[in-house]
């Protein structure tokens, strides 16, 4: 019989729907605003600190939902942005002095049976949620000469090897590395040898001075400055994957600066902790020769240099690096057999081998872990860059008690949380150059509200407009229609809570509502086609049968094309460009589904298997 669906292709569209609407009811809900606390330097506020901010809240009168312990910070739910904004400030004057940061969040209010099934709601873009943009800038020069550095110690190494005994190797002027040497014939031995293993450099010779010069061509330049942005701009994309972001930006923009967005981040403090750090640590040799009382007054044997511990003592390790954070494949927080906050560290094979032959050879001896970072030191240069000043501090002094490997592990580390961020910073990866942060904008949670609430309105309006005309045009089957817009928009909705990776966005919500007008089309070219079938005189089963099957052809066509276009414009757009992709292609897959197949089974169930003599189109 004509019109007639199974059993089970009824059931399955009810399974589909049904589905979409449980994922998408998590959007109901929505997020509370939120001020969240955590401590300095990773440090965990405790159940004192609970009980403080209870107490504060409830003195100065601000209504508050929940103040819970999360994850080492504390978490205080507010009903609206004015109530948070007010905790913020408040608690923010009360806190500082002891070393807390208080920033705004966002904390899902998604019911925990929902949670259970895994339904979240939709994430939202920077638009739309809120969230920090970063505009970083590399700093080329530290890049310089930090390779300037390792390009000194490699030439080092490389004439001892040769045995050309040499007066001393210094930096010279721009970038430049200059060998002292004794004669004539050193000069040009070492100027041959090195010339030969380092093609990527220009060597010149002062034979008043004997003297050979090196210095990097123009095209190593160039590529060793891209090779710095593109370098810190995956490494930063990991720190982001670290932060656990949805849907973050992280690009390229210009010769050394760097877009980084992070959709409903609003604790900058802690993004820009994690992002901005360069921290790395470098595995130095403890000088057992060093005079402390002269060390205490700030003199080192040559050779060696003086580093600080946290509680300002000095250590007198040697000058040369044993290994670098650059030599560190993984890091991982835990606490040892004292239960001691510890990080345990893989290292590459080149690293392995090295930390292998030193600890094989200086057993019995200290080793330093020392933990290096760039700052911002609030001052700029005449150009207007931030200049950046390097802290360094000595976490650790351990024995070696036999030869390391490419696994082993530090302590010394105050906290868990301070262990936690160090293990981040260092699986992550350290940044090849410092950089500091030239612009940083947040877009509150009211104005992304704001941007939500228009696009609603705007989506409502396109779709009231739309269900009118289909109602009051084509009748019975307008309602049909419209049935089936409503349950396409759930879908949209269900289906992008689901996808881990999609994020709503502003064009997104255009892209909605040019689904909506899509999936109308085809529903009035079905309709049209069984308004012909019956013009041409069939009967009303033989119109449904003919207006859907004659119709399906030109929808896939034109949904298909369309779809294509989406695609290309995904693979090729970045930011707002990717979230009307991404909500324009699911909607047309949903769409061909509601006005397709949606459609059909209200008819079937509706005029399937029956006499009818007429159809309200």
């Amino acid at each position: 019989m004509l019109n007639r669906y199974p059993l089970w292709k009824y059931i399955l569209v009810v399974l589909v729907i049904f589905i979409g609407t449980l994922y998408a009811l998590p959007n109901l809900y929505g997020e509370d605003p939120a001020v969240q606390i955590t401590g300095a330097r990773g440090a965990s506020v405790d159940e004192s600190t609970l009980d403080t901010v209870k107490a504060s809240l409830k003195k100065e009168n601000i209504p508050y939902l929940s103040v819970v312990l999360e994850n080492g910070s504390l978490l205080a739910r507010f009903s609206d942005t004015e109530d948070q904004i007010e905790a913020r400030d408040f608690l923010n004057s009360l806190l500082k002095e002891n070393g807390f940061i208080v920033a705004l969040n966002l904390a899902p209010a998604t019911p925990d049976w929902l949670e259970a099934i895994g339904a979240h709601p939709m994430k939202l873009g920077l638009d739309l949620r809120g969230g920090v943009h970063f505009l970083m800038e590399v700093d080329m020069d530290a890049a310089m000469e930090k390779l300037v550095t390792q390009q000194e110690d490699t030439f080092r190494t490389e004439l001892r090897e040769e045995k050309i005994r040499y007066r001393g190797i210094r930096l010279g002027t721009q970038n430049s590395i200059e060998v002292m040497l004794r004669s004539d014939e050193e000069m040009e031995k070492t100027e041959s040898v090195l010339s030969k293993l380092h093609p990527d450099m220009l060597f010149t010779t002062d034979q008043a001075r004997f003297a050979v010069s090196a210095k990097f061509t123009e095209a190593r330049l160039l590529e060793i400055r891209n090779y710095a942005v593109e370098q810190n701009i995956t490494i930063l994309r990991n720190r982001v994957n670290e932060l656990g972001v949805s849907e973050p930006l992280v690009q390229r923009q210009g010769a050394a600066r760097i877009v980084v967005e992070l959709p409903g981040v609003q604790d900058t403090a802690r993004a820009k902790e994690i992002l901005g750090a360069t921290a790395t640590l470098e595995f130095r040799e403890v000088d057992s020769n060093a005079d402390f009382t002269a060390a205490a007054a700030g003199r080192a044997p040559a050779g060696s240099e003086i580093k600080l511990t946290r509680d300002g003592t000095p250590v007198v390790v040697k000058k040369r690096m044993i290994l670098g954070g650059s030599s560190i494949t993984d890091a991982g927080s835990s606490f040892d057999e004292y239960s001691r906050p510890q990080v345990s560290i893989s290292l590459d094979s080149e690293g392995g081998s090295k930390m292998a032959a030193f600890s094989k050879n200086n057993v019995g001896k200290l080793m330093a872990t020392v933990f290096s970072e760039y700052k911002d030191s609030g001052k700029r240069d005449e150009n207007g860059k931030i200049i950046l000043t390097k802290s360094e501090e000595v976490i650790n002094q351990a024995t070696i008690q036999t030869a390391l490997g490419r696994n082993f592990r530090i302590t010394g580390i105050d906290t868990q949380a301070e262990a936690y961020n160090l293990a981040l910073l260092l699986r992550a990866g350290a940044l090849i150059a410092p950089i500091s942060i030239v612009e940083e904008r947040t877009i509150g949670p009211s104005m992304g509200q704001q941007n939500i609430d228009m696009g609603i309105k705007a989506c409502l309006w396109g779709l009231l407009v739309v269900m009118l005309f289909t109602g009051i045009y084509y009748r019975r089957f307008g309602l049909f229609a419209n049935c089936a817009l409503l349950v396409n928009i759930v879908l949209i909705i269900g289906v992008m809570s689901m996808i881990p990776g999609a994020t709503m966005t502003l064009p997104g919500i255009a892209g909605i509502v040019l689904t909506v007008g899509m999936a109308v089309d085809a529903n009035v070219l079905i309709f049209e086609r069984i308004r012909d079938e019956l013009f041409e005189g069939k009967n009303p089963q033989q119109a449904i049968h003919q207006g859907y099957a004659n119709a399906f052809s030109t929808i896939a066509d034109a949904n298909i094309t369309t779809l294509i276009t989406a695609i290309i414009l995904f693979a090729v757009g970045t930011g707002a460009i990717k979230g009307f992709a991404v909500t324009l292609s699911i909607g047309i897959l949903t769409s061909m589904f509601t006005a397709i197949i949606g459609t059909r089974c209200l008819v079937n169930l509706v005029y399937g298997g029956r006499r009818v003599d007429k159809l309200s189109i």
